[in-house]
Formats: C-alpha cells, structure tokens, sequence
C-alpha cells in the first residue's frame, strides 16, 4: 500500500509539474521568428518580448490565463488536500474533495487549450507559418493526467 501510494504522489507531483510548464513556459505557438505563449510573445532576433500582441487578441487570451492559472491552483490544492485527508479520514473512506479539486483542475486545463485551439487562427492573424508549440502539448497532457487523477482519488479508498 505504501509504495502505492508513492506512485500517486509522484503521479500528482508530475502533473503539477506539466501544468506549472504549461502555463508558464513561452511556447504555446512558434515559428521561425518568435514564440508565444499566453502572456506574451519573445522575437528571436532581438532579446525583447512583446506583451502587447497578447493583449491585443482580447477577452479569450484572458479566459485561457485564468483557467490556466485556475487549474495550476486546483491542482496545488488538491494535493494539499490530499495529504490532509491521508491522516484525517476514517478507514474506507475515500477522497472525494481533493478528486473534486482535480477534476476541476482538469475542466480548466480543458477549457483553457479548447479556447485557445479555436481561436488560434485569430490569435496568430499576421503569424499564418507556425506550429503549436510543446507548452500546448503539455496542456493537453495535463489534462489527461489530471482526469485520470481526479478520478484516480474519487476511486481510492483509505486503508490502514
């Protein structure tokens, strides 16, 4: 049981991990001369980084920083939660906040690359030669792995 539970400490932790990349990291798209990510956009050439391309797509580039932001403090939460749990639930009983507070973790990391995957063409109007970058890929893992946890802790039971 104890090296079980290990795993799913280390399992949370790396999720943390890829949502605190994912949203902090600048390469949500890319191309030859820049990378952005959703709080701005560095050039290559020169070693400026313009904040005013991001704030310039409107109020969608602000719904995918708060839901990201979101799911980065759902995640940190549950797992504070889990181990508080850990030591204060009677035997057989199961985790259902800290599986909540990751299951909303991963609507927000949904969300979050949802909207930026529809609104990608109006986001890079002027930037048509790109591809997404490894920062949105972690997004979308982050989201599969902070389901599979939510789920993961809905299911577990305490045991002695």
């Amino acid at each position: 049981m104890l090296v079980l539970l290990g795993l799913i400490l280390a399992f949370h932790i790396a999720t943390a991990a890829l949502l605190f990349i994912a949203t902090i990291d600048n390469a949500w798209w890319k191309n030859d001369i820049s990378s952005t990510d959703i709080w701005q956009t560095c050039y290559f050439n020169s070693s400026e980084c313009n904040d005013e391309t991001i704030s310039g797509y409107g109020d969608c580039i602000k719904a995918i920083q708060a839901t990201m932001s979101l799911s980065v403090i759902f995640c940190c939460l549950s797992f504070i939660v889990f181990v508080v749990q850990l030591f204060r639930l009677q035997k057989g009983q199961r985790f259902f906040i800290a599986g909540t507070l990751q299951l909303l973790s991963s609507l927000c990391v949904m969300i979050a690359a949802s909207i930026y995957t529809d609104q990608q063409l109006n986001f890079h109007r002027n930037l048509h030669e790109g591809y997404y970058g490894y920062s949105y890929i972690l997004a979308w893992i982050a989201f599969g792995f902070t389901f599979i946890s939510g789920v993961m802790y809905i299911v577990l039971r305490k045991r002695k």
